[in-house]
């Protein structure tokens, strides 16, 4: 049977997030792979990861249980990536209040960044295409917007043309992936420079998504342009200016939510956009 850890999913304020990461966790982790491996050596694995996790915070803790896995799962990288696939619980059937359970799988989204690229790690053989794969599947359980970044850094092309092929995907938790993933400042993750520098190749991906159905990605589609306006502000403006005309009360949304830090700081033209947005 696989588990997932029971995270209150209203944590009080000013509590530690590492907490989320702690032994239930792992037995569940433990738990999980078991099932599907029974190879595993779950007892020794628990051990070990319960002995140098405490000193992590929450982030670090993902890191830390993806190199565990690493040492404890069998190689290469692409038959271990196959046995945490197999060990996933079902995929998410909701889009909002989903609590911090999820963040089970940031070990799991740790352990395909770090390990997922590098063909050393997969006796030689190019290893991009199961790690998509696998990014695939556990953004519809947690989210793959961490892991998704180290691809986009040094694998922009191939990992955008993968991306383009998603934003039609049934599942909403994918399509979010494709505009989530790619921002360029990303609160808790690692910055994109390249998009920092010049976020043109995302644009094609908020343009198919700005109207999308579910507010949960329209809402990232916004994130996403208020990135862009923190460097390029021109660029935000004149992509919410082309979005106004005959908009929909979800896209004039979308350009509010995307407008509100530069509008903070006074900026008459932002202002204005959201006004005409109303």
């Amino acid at each position: 049977m696989l588990l997932l850890p029971k995270t209150d999913a209203s944590m009080t304020k000013g509590g530690s997030l590492k907490v989320i990461l702690d032994k239930e966790a792992i037995n569940c982790l433990s738990n999980n792979i078991l099932s599907v491996y029974p190879k595993f050596d779950s007892r020794k694995f628990k051990k070990e990861s319960l002995k140098g996790i405490s000193e992590f915070e929450l982030l670090d803790r993902g890191r830390f249980l993806a190199d565990m896995l690493f040492y404890f799962l069998p190689q290469p990288y692409s038959k271990a990536v196959s046995i945490l696939l197999d060990s996933l619980t079902p995929p998410l059937n909701k889009t909002e209040r989903m609590g911090l359970q999820v963040f089970f799988y940031l070990p799991h989204s740790s352990f395909i960044s770090k390990y997922g690229l590098d063909p050393k790690f997969n006796n030689g053989r190019d290893p991009f295409e199961i790690s998509m794969k696998a990014q695939y599947e556990i953004t519809k359980r947690f989210t793959s917007e961490f892991s998704i970044r180290n691809f986009l850094i040094h694998e922009q092309k191939r990992t955008l043309k993968k991306l383009k092929t998603w934003l039609n995907d049934p599942s909403p938790h994918v399509r979010r992936l494709c505009s989530e993933g790619t921002r360029p400042r990303l609160p808790w993750a690692i910055r994109i420079p390249a998009f920092m520098s010049d976020p043109t190749p995302s644009l094609p991906i908020l343009e198919k998504l700005k109207d999308d159905p579910e507010l949960y990605v329209r809402r990232s589609v916004a994130n996403h342009v208020g990135d862009i306006a923190k460097d390029h502000p021109k660029l935000a403006y004149k992509i919410c200016k082309e979005w106004i005309d005959d908009a929909s009360d979800e896209r004039k949304w979308v350009i509010r939510h995307a407008l509100r830090y530069p509008a903070k700081k006074n900026d008459d033209f932002a202002i204005k956009l959201r006004r005409r947005a109303i």
